[in-house]
């Protein structure tokens, strides 16, 4: 059969779905405590990777996504098998942990950056309904749901997102005011957008959906310069970089 008539099939059947946010973030925010030296502006990069190429694809019409008001999360993804099938993100898991590694010589920095791309996926299936292919071309798709249930997507997503905050604020402290003030600006940035995605009206077209999302990579910059206002502690400091790379 056609792409295109696979992609209606899957369409029909899929009910919608939120694209997981915070817990993301809180990964990322975990991701220093085991590789010190890497700036959490990278641990962004990677995990929320798979969500930052998605709006570019969807500009490009590589990708689709429909906005259905009736469906959960008023979204269905349609056509998405280079940024969210489980075979792209082992791919791009490996790119970017290798370009990592290449740019930086930081063997484990390039372990936890790669293995935080994979990480997306693989909390996004709990959470999706079944629309997350195993490969490009795939019949087979996973993702069992969770988020038909609001109050359970907002526990588990505050739920990873405080605990990976949690982890970070364990291992780094502020170097200056930047580095207190300018995390928790960060932190409460992230949760106000979180909350309005859930009690906001669906966008008016794809387009704009895909232009907003690329908002998504402002965080990455802004994670870079939190993070060089504060510097590691006790474990954490084992590497000794009060300056993450």
């Amino acid at each position: 059969r056609s792409r295109q008539s696979d992609d209606s099939q899957h369409a029909r059947g899929a009910a919608g779905a939120r694209a997981m946010f915070l817990g993301h973030y809180g990964v990322a925010f975990a991701a220093k405590r085991f590789a010190p030296r890497t700036s959490l502006g990278t641990t962004i990069l990677a995990a929320q990777f798979l969500d930052e190429l998605w709006p570019i694809l969807l500009l490009l019409g590589i990708e689709r996504v429909r906005i259905a008001p009736e469906a959960v999360g008023s979204l269905q993804f349609v056509y998405y098998p280079y940024s969210h099938s489980l075979v792209a993100a082992a791919l791009w898991s490996v790119l970017i942990g290798a370009a990592y590694y290449v740019l930086r010589r930081y063997k484990r920095g390039a372990w936890i950056v790669g293995g935080a791309v994979l990480s997306h996926w693989l909390l996004d299936v709990p959470m999706h309904v079944a629309d997350l292919p195993l490969w490009p071309g795939s019949h087979v798709f996973l993702g069992f749901g969770l988020w038909k249930s609001v109050p359970a997507t907002i526990v588990i997503e505050f739920g990873f997102y405080l605990a990976g905050l949690a982890i970070y604020l364990r291992s780094t402290r502020a170097r200056d005011r930047v580095g207190s003030w300018g995390l928790w600006a960060m932190v409460i940035a992230l949760a106000c957008l979180y909350v309005s995605s859930l009690v906001s009206p669906p966008p008016p077209s794809e387009h704009v959906l895909a232009i907003m999302t690329l908002g998504l990579w402002l965080f990455i910059p802004l994670g870079w310069w939190v993070d060089r206002h504060r510097e590691g502690v006790d474990n954490a400091s084992i590497e000794g970089s009060a300056w993450p790379t």
